[in-house]
């Protein structure tokens, strides 16, 4: 659970469903959780975003599915004119993970799956509450109401995507990231050209079920070919693979994909340190890693391997991250060959691939 610090008031939020068991059930665990008070409910879009500037809250915890004004438009009515920290509720359908990754890429700092029966909603409450804590202090940016960013979906570049396998001398990148991960990589990853002669691979914290949704999106944006992982995948140029939401994705002797389900990590699965350690075990110096947006330390010990073992490793720079935990660890951790702004990382990491 996160606890607020002694002495801070308390995070203002606005809960918009519309159900409104939902709406009675969010408002009262919430206003029961300390460092979190509740200023209204809305039913619906409309009404959150009249709401918005008289109540004048810090976090919004919004639903996807919506009648009138749905999730997604209101996400961009939102951070157009009053740009403030987003959850967003999602369901489990493939419809509603998809919805969520481009309400992700769009801006919204986290989300929660709603669970598919009301026993598990204890659970799901404790989540929304400790999301609204920490997404009380992630940094958001205001969003041109009609950029052609948010308004077309994302669709496969009109070229073949050629991939081969990994020769000796190619680099291996392992871009982590977690809270303002997924809006990271919609930055980054279509700025990587294919020229670019290095195997990538993606460790975002993610639970099983949206990674997939993640996968496509990046795909349709980017020159690379990306893919959610799978056991027994290689590391090829060309190619991104995407950890697989609720799993641990380590590279075996044989250079395969292989997946658990181990413990989580500093809380997380799957992990970056886990993914990362593997490969740097592989293939030591060239390995390069960026280490995006997100809160914790996670990468942090594998960075150091991989910094020691003579590999690059890349820090987005404060001033770009939602969230700036797990950057600021590998950093101060002494790891960090360069820190970058997020619009840079991709030019960093094609010059890291070049030395």
């Amino acid at each position: 659970m996160v606890t607020p610090a002694s002495g801070t008031p308390p995070v203002k939020v606005l809960v918009v469903d519309d159900s409104a068991f939902m709406r009675f059930t969010i408002t009262k665990h919430l206003n029961e959780f300390s460092g979190i008070t509740v200023l209204g409910a809305a039913k619906d879009g409309r009404e959150a975003l009249d709401m918005i500037p008289k109540l004048k809250p810090d976090v919004v915890t919004l639903d996807v599915e919506m009648p009138n004004l749905d999730g997604l438009s209101t996400l961009r009515e939102i951070m157009s004119r009053h740009p403030l920290p987003v959850v967003m509720l999602s369901s489990l359908t493939s419809e509603g993970t998809l919805e969520t990754v481009r309400a992700l890429t769009l801006g919204a700092v986290d989300f929660v799956a709603k669970p598919d029966n009301k026993a598990n909603m204890a659970s799901i409450l404790e989540e929304v509450g400790n999301k609204v804590l920490r997404a009380a202090k992630a940094k958001v940016w205001q969003t041109p109401a009609k950029s052609a960013y948010i308004e077309t979906a994302p669709t496969a570049r009109v070229l073949e995507k050629k991939v081969r396998s990994l020769r000796n001398q190619d680099k291996i990148v392992v871009i982590g990231s977690s809270t303002g991960g997924p809006r990271a990589l919609n930055t980054v990853v279509p700025m990587l050209d294919a020229s670019i002669p290095a195997a990538f691979v993606i460790v975002q914290h993610m639970p099983a079920g949206f990674t997939r949704s993640l996968s496509e999106r990046l795909n349709g944006t980017s020159e690379l070919y990306v893919k959610e992982a799978a056991p027994d995948d290689r590391l090829e140029v060309g190619k991104i693979l995407l950890a697989p939401g609720g799993f641990h994705m380590v590279f075996d002797e044989n250079e395969k994909v292989t997946l658990n389900q181990n413990p989580t990590v500093h809380g997380v699965r799957p992990a970056v340190d886990v993914t990362l350690l593997s490969i740097v075990k592989l293939y030591g110096p060239r390995v390069v890693t960026a280490i995006l947006t997100g809160m914790g330390n996670d990468g942090t010990n594998a960075a150091l391997m991989v910094h020691n073992s003579g590999g690059w490793v890349i820090s987005e720079a404060e001033e770009t991250c939602v969230v700036y935990g797990m950057p600021r660890s590998v950093y101060e951790a002494g790891a960090s060959n360069e820190v970058v702004p997020l619009d840079r990382v991709a030019e960093a990491i094609k010059a890291a691939v070049g030395r």
